[in-house]
């Protein structure tokens, strides 16, 4: 008899690199330039795309680990992300601290149509970050998850995943040279519309699909918010994934919990047209709710929403 079989499962281990940001959220209109406005709520969350990804991930059933840079080890804002992650579930064992740097922080302004304004600061400095041997990374890890901001220091390391057959989903939130190594050092690329159009330098999401696909073997995918997402199949065709229409309060997070489910989803070998289906319906859930990633739905959610949304197919 094959003890085995009645086992519990592990759940797959992803690797989200990127840099964790504190965020500072306020519900606010959007002030004019030189105004003042009175804020109707605050928060103070753990932000940022490979970090919103893996609190996705790890409501969604899988496991998270996520490496990067952070400021120095004595900085509140770093003491705060770890206490932060560690209520999540999520290792931080290959997070690095950087001394006498600042984690990044950044105020956050949501109106009332859920949509966000967000400014930033991030150390310059951050980017010259040695992260830990790839044997150690790549350890049981069944898939890489990266900000694509991150190229600078993880590229060589993604190079490695690919050629292990490791997935490696890149989140595009900003233009791409064309000669960019994580264009061939990936499985996964999505992008968000505008980035695909910047980096294909055409103004049509399908196009610049088509015109990237000349430079990559990757999956390639654009997010559109309400829009849904518009990819290629494996004959070069172009497919749409529609977006559930929900009410929606707060977009803060969304796309990342987007990649983050589309990651997991890839690991448990879902097809394509499954995978962006459960991200978007994962996506829409958060959206429906305050609290950028802390939003994000556990995985019966998701579940019971599509399953309530079986008949919402692409045309």
């Amino acid at each position: 008899m094959n003890f085995q079989n009645g086992a519990p499962k592990v759940p797959p281990r992803i690797l989200c690199i990127g840099l964790p940001v504190r965020d500072l959220t306020f519900r606010v209109s959007v002030p004019a330039r030189g105004s003042k406005e009175n804020a109707t709520h605050f928060d103070e969350i753990c932000g940022g795309n490979a970090l919103n990804a893996a609190i996705g991930i790890v409501r969604l059933g899988g496991r998270a680990s996520i490496c990067g840079p952070m400021g120095d080890s004595q900085e509140t804002s770093s003491r705060y992300i770890f206490d932060k992650l560690a209520q999540e579930g999520i290792e931080t064992n290959h997070l690095i601290h950087m001394p006498n740097l600042v984690t990044p922080i950044s105020a956050i302004m949501i109106d009332d149509s859920g949509e966000r304004t967000i400014v930033t600061f991030r150390d310059p400095e951050l980017w010259k970050v040695k992260l830990p041997p790839t044997e150690l990374l790549l350890e049981d890890c069944a898939a890489i998850l990266t900000e694509s901001r991150c190229a600078p220091f993880c590229t060589e390391l993604c190079a490695e995943a690919v050629k292990r057959g490791i997935p490696v989903v890149v989140d595009v939130d900003r233009a791409m040279s064309m000669r960019e190594g994580l264009l061939t050092a990936s499985s996964h690329l999505v992008f968000s519309s505008e980035p695909l159009q910047e980096t294909a330098d055409v103004t049509d999401d399908g196009q610049a699909l088509h015109k990237l696909a000349k430079l990559t073997p990757s999956f390639l995918a654009g997010t559109r918010g309400p829009m849904g997402t518009i990819w290629l199949n494996e004959n070069g065709e172009l497919e749409e994934t529609p977006a559930f229409p929900v009410h929606t309060v707060d977009t803060l997070g969304a796309g990342d919990v987007f990649h983050g489910a589309f990651a997991l989803a890839i690991t448990e070998k879902q097809p394509l047209r499954d995978a962006l289906r459960f991200a978007s319906a994962a996506a829409a859930l958060k959206c429906t709710r305050f609290g950028g990633a802390y939003a994000a739905p556990q995985r019966t959610e998701v579940e019971e929403f599509l399953g309530q949304h079986a008949d919402a197919r692409p045309a």
